[in-house]
């Protein structure tokens, strides 16, 4: 594997670790899944918006442009809100193992956007995470709620990092990120505008949830989405795709760590989760044969 290659590939591993560590920060913080999402983006644009002032960098792009950036901002708003409800309703360990099938998805909707044949390998691949999604949900029924909200999360991730997959040619990642989130916070601000469902009260905060949405604005979206975002130059939407499939590994971890008992699954759940573990490493090891 091309160094340059390889050590995008690596720091993609520390981005899903950081992913990970995000599901932990979701249950931690006491608000709703939806001002928490409109928290997170809001802190981590205000956050890009400072690095664009001090690195004297223009934001100006095309029309066209933040078209693209407002549909996909909306897209990774809804991803979120999706992913955050799977844990309230759910756990982390459920949220975290339904989201791998977003190799599938990916798989499927690839083609369609590089206009490329189907790749019978990888669908193979994204079906075997299906088969150990399955040895889970089959144990695990009382959770069918938070697997759903998981699922759509999934679709949409899985959507808006294809879509990256293009932009990342003709736009930067920083200046991609930052219209993407801006679009998002204020997707979220028109409708809880625009609805009777909210109040003051339900984006009030603690003084732990504070620290928390700092470190989730900053570490886990303002630095993990750009870096993300620009490594699409040099991997695959499926590469990607698959390689977060390690994000429920490292984000079970963390939460047996955090919270305990409250974590802990049967057996059969790890059976899955390590189907899914294992279908990553093969890809891993076929891709870099692959490209020596």
């Amino acid at each position: 594997m091309p160094k340059t290659k390889l050590n995008n590939y690596l720091h993609l591993h520390l981005l899903v670790f950081i992913w990970g560590f995000t599901a932990i920060l979701g249950a931690l913080i006491s608000v709703d899944a939806i001002p928490l999402v409109w928290y997170r983006m809001f802190f981590a644009v205000l956050i890009l918006l400072i690095y664009f002032l001090i690195k004297k960098k223009s934001l100006k792009t095309s029309p066209r442009a933040l078209l693209k950036f407002l549909l996909s901002g909306i897209i990774i708003a809804l991803h979120w809100i999706a992913f955050f409800s799977a844990i309230k309703v759910a756990n982390i360990s459920i949220a975290l193992v339904a989201m791998s099938t977003g190799a599938l998805f990916t798989s499927l909707i690839e083609p369609l956007f590089f206009k490329r044949r189907l790749i019978i390998l990888e669908l193979f691949f994204g079906l075997i995470v299906i088969a150990g999604l399955y040895i889970i949900f089959n144990v695990e029924s009382q959770y069918a709620l938070g697997i759903i909200y998981a699922l759509i999360a999934s679709f949409l991730s899985a959507l808006f990092t294809v879509l990256n997959g293009l932009y990342i040619r003709k736009h930067e990642a920083d200046i991609i990120s930052f219209y993407q989130l801006l679009f998002g916070v204020a997707f979220i601000s028109i409708y809880v505008l625009a609805t009777a469902d909210f109040s003051i009260q339900d984006f009030s905060l603690k003084n732990s949830d504070i620290i928390y949405l700092l470190i989730l604005s900053s570490i886990c979206t303002a630095y993990a989405f750009v870096v993300s975002v620009n490594i699409m130059k040099y991997l695959t939407p499926y590469t990607v795709m698959l390689t977060v499939n390690l994000e429920p590994v490292y984000g079970i971890i963390l939460a047996v760590l955090f919270f305990g008992d409250k974590e802990k699954m049967s057996p059969q759940f790890y059976i899955g989760g390590l189907v899914i573990v294992t279908t990553v490493i093969i890809n891993g090891i076929l891709k870099n044969k692959k490209s020596k």
